[in-house]
């Protein structure tokens, strides 16, 4: 008990070291002359730079009072980068071994910072094949499986507790629009999804959640058929989208649903890179393609309010992959035409 105290006390005390994350205002006049605001959560200035720090904390603390970590307990989870990055910080916190199952093509710089909190890379050839791996490894290491897939809906408290929705809409309430007509956030468990969702219901707001999902994801699907044994290829955009559906994905708490191209993807995100002056991850680019999206469509409907997004992570993790024009010619084609159509929608 003294093990978990301190545990417990551990993740608190780094938790209260950390302030909010920033909400920036994107400056995209065309929209704003009509009464159309856009918005992005920074949610890459965590101390391990994503979103994922949020579901790994919580994560951790579900674990720990649910009584499946202990002291010397191997933690091991499956993921494409950035949860694992989270998980490992955390881990190496509460002095636990850690191990990331993870498709081969995760990029090297996700991998870096794995090994650089302290964690092992565990490399297996389909997304696919990740699950059956990690329970494997916590089965044989007498470990815990974190289960990011399974218990992200439910690992945070989604009543309020300064959990993101909260935070959302304690930043907005000084807008011109503090109640947002959309969220828009990608998949990737879905726990953050169904985080808003629930809290947009219990606070009895107008706000609809938007789910823009890459090609080759099931969400999608899976939204509109409620089939969930179904499988697919899975996405090809780092962190959002799956091969098939996840525990954590709530559909009834999503009112909708957009497929986004790979290459709009990244030509989204290369253009919003250049809005900012800063570079943003593919995930980042799918979230703004789906407020894109929107605000054009209120726009031509005379409609005003709030667009709210994510800013997931930071480019800089993908500088080998999404942001080398060959590589993303090689293996998501050419997106020069997506680029120009995305930066025509701006003015």
């Amino acid at each position: 008990m003294n093990w978990l105290h301190t545990a417990i006390a551990l993740i608190e005390a780094d938790y209260q070291r950390s302030a909010d994350t920033h909400l920036i205002a994107l400056p995209l006049p065309g929209f704003a002359r009509c009464g159309i605001d856009l918005y992005l959560k920074d949610e890459s200035t965590h101390p391990t730079g994503s979103l994922k720090h949020r579901l790994a904390r919580s994560l951790f603390l579900y674990a720990l009072c649910n009584g499946w970590l202990h002291a010397g307990s191997t933690v091991v989870e499956s993921s494409s980068g950035s949860t694992a990055v989270s998980e490992a910080y955390f881990a190496r916190l509460l002095g636990l071994p850690f191990i990331a199952v993870m498709p081969q093509n995760t990029s090297p710089e996700k991998i870096a910072q794995i090994t650089f909190y302290g964690g092992h890379c565990h490399l297996v050839d389909s997304a696919s094949a990740v699950y059956d791996e990690a329970r494997t490894l916590a089965a044989q290491t007498g470990g815990h499986y974190m289960d990011q897939f399974t218990y992200a809906e439910r690992a945070t408290d989604w009543r309020g507790n300064n959990n993101i929705a909260q935070s959302m809409f304690t930043q907005m309430a000084r807008e011109r629009h503090p109640v947002p007509r959309w969220i828009v956030v990608g998949a990737g468990t879905g726990g953050t999804s169904a985080t808003i969702g629930r809290y947009v219901r219990h606070q009895r707001h107008a706000t609809q959640v938007c789910v823009p999902d890459p090609q080759g994801s099931v969400f999608g699907e899976f939204h509109r058929t409620g089939d969930a044994s179904l499988t697919g290829p899975g996405s090809r955009i780092e962190g959002i989208g799956r091969p098939r559906v996840e525990a954590s994905f709530i559909r009834t708490l999503v009112d909708r649903m957009l497929e986004v191209s790979d290459v709009d993807s990244v030509a989204a995100m290369r253009v919003l890179s250049h809005l900012l002056g800063r570079k943003v991850g593919p995930s980042t680019g799918t979230n703004f393609v789906g407020m894109l999206i929107l605000a054009n469509e209120m726009r031509s409907q005379g409609q005003q309010g709030a667009i709210l997004s994510l800013l997931c992570d930071a480019g800089e993790r993908y500088l080998a992959s999404y942001f080398d024009p060959d590589w993303v010619r090689q293996h998501l084609g050419d997106c020069t035409a997506a680029a120009t159509h995305i930066q025509s929608q701006l003015s």
